[in-house]
């Protein structure tokens, strides 16, 4: 796991709080505290690996599923585990609906929670990653001419080189070296590579 990974706890219990990262200091994870929605929004930064243990009810500021809104709005995909002891369906549903990944109940056992953030932690990993790839195909399609890019939007509806040649008016030879270029340039080996590839880093559904 990545040394920087922190932990955050936001409830207004603090010894629910320092209970919390005892046992995450046990195990060599780096944690941070808040005792309320504000204080944690306050310092939230999406940069920062990791993952949120939330309690629902706050008795400062927003509860756990407004602070749950509010991070949906600013389109943040941090893992959040909501630990309360005061949970029940309605809530509960809500809170998986808004992107928690867990609902436990207070009081927790210590091993359950421990696999429940490690797999949280996991989960902001991966999707850390496949940020980063998608962030470097839009970085390369900027390295595209006006040409490679009319002809590889063509590709992605599926259109054959020949059907790409008549659209643009050009010979099928020289929509195939365009084709060759948006593929080294792209890091790509086939058309259904690139559809893949594109499609998701533009967050674009595939086709089919």
């Amino acid at each position: 796991m990545n040394t920087s990974t922190t932990v955050f706890v936001v409830d207004d219990n603090i010894g629910v709080c320092n209970s919390i990262s005892e046992l995450l200091e046990s195990v060599n994870l780096g944690s941070k505290t808040y005792q309320s929605s504000d204080e944690f929004l306050a310092d939230f930064d999406p940069s920062r690996p990791g993952c949120l243990v939330l309690d629902v009810r706050l008795r400062a500021g927003k509860n756990g599923l407004d602070l749950q809104d509010e991070l949906q709005r600013r389109n943040a995909t941090i893992p959040i585990i909501v630990l309360t002891g005061h949970g029940n369906v309605p809530t509960s549903v809500r809170a998986l609906k808004a992107g928690a990944i867990d609902f436990l109940q207070k009081p927790c056992p210590p091993k359950l929670l421990l696999e429940r953030i490690q797999a949280a932690l996991e989960i902001d990993q991966q999707q850390r990653a496949l940020a980063g790839e998608h962030a470097a195909v839009i970085a390369r399609l900027e390295h595209l001419t006006p040409r490679e890019n009319e002809v590889m939007e063509m590709l992605l509806t599926g259109k054959t080189s020949k059907e790409i040649a008549t659209a643009l008016d050009l010979s099928v030879r020289t929509v195939e070296g365009h084709r060759r270029m948006v593929f080294m340039k792209l890091d790509v080996a086939s058309a259904a590579q690139l559809v893949r590839s594109v499609l998701d880093a533009r967050g674009t559904p595939r086709p089919g």
